[in-house]
């Protein structure tokens, strides 16, 4: 399993689909609104969705081990706009050496994925913060994620956060790069497992 993060609006669910590979979308397994234990924003006014508690890291660490060890798994499926997961679906590797499991939590549960001998890489997307915001902005409005006024406030938050971002996930283990650098550390993974 290849674990890919980075900051929102880095590109992640974009090269992740460029690699061929089956993609777990980590980001469907966010808490649902009304989880009583969803964090707080540190001004009290609504939840904080950037941080990882506001996500079922366990959850996900036991379907992708289901997905490895046995080739398929039920994941589910959610709604940023809605708050709330609104179903499910089957993925099956079909004989794939390898998965990309993308979101902006990945590298939280490389630890435990190294744990299990899942882990084949951990991967973080570095690339300039600018850029990130226009592109998160653009997407959570066509989306119609949250109110405006909420994702301007969040877009100026993380692009002043986004180099702490970046080395918190550097110090779980995932290797920092652009995303033409990780297509082609991604790429040697595959071909290394197809010659092996």
């Amino acid at each position: 399993m290849i674990l890919l993060t980075g900051p929102s609006g880095s590109g992640k669910s974009r090269l992740a689909a460029r690699t061929g590979l089956p993609v777990v979308r980590l980001d469907d397994f966010y808490k649902d609104g009304d989880d009583p234990s969803l964090p707080a924003l540190p001004s009290g006014a609504g939840t904080d969705w950037d941080s990882p508690a506001s996500w079922n890291g366990d959850r996900a660490v036991l379907a992708l081990r289901e997905l490895c060890e046995r080739g398929t798994a039920e994941l589910p499926e959610y709604s940023i706009a809605r708050s709330a997961r609104t179903g499910s679906h089957p993925l099956t590797l079909d004989g794939a050496p390898l998965v990309v499991a993308e979101g902006i939590f990945a590298a939280e549960i490389g630890a435990a994925c190294a744990e299990l001998g899942l882990l084949a890489d951990s991967i973080c997307l570095a690339d300039r913060p600018t850029t990130h915001f226009r592109r998160r902005l653009a997407r959570d409005v066509r989306e119609s994620r949250k109110p405006l006024p909420f994702l301007l406030r969040r877009g100026w938050a993380l692009l002043r956060a986004e180099r702490s971002i970046v080395a918190h996930n550097a110090a779980l283990g995932a290797h920092c790069c652009d995303q033409r650098a990780a297509l082609r550390r991604i790429g040697d993974l595959a071909a290394a497992d197809r010659t092996a």
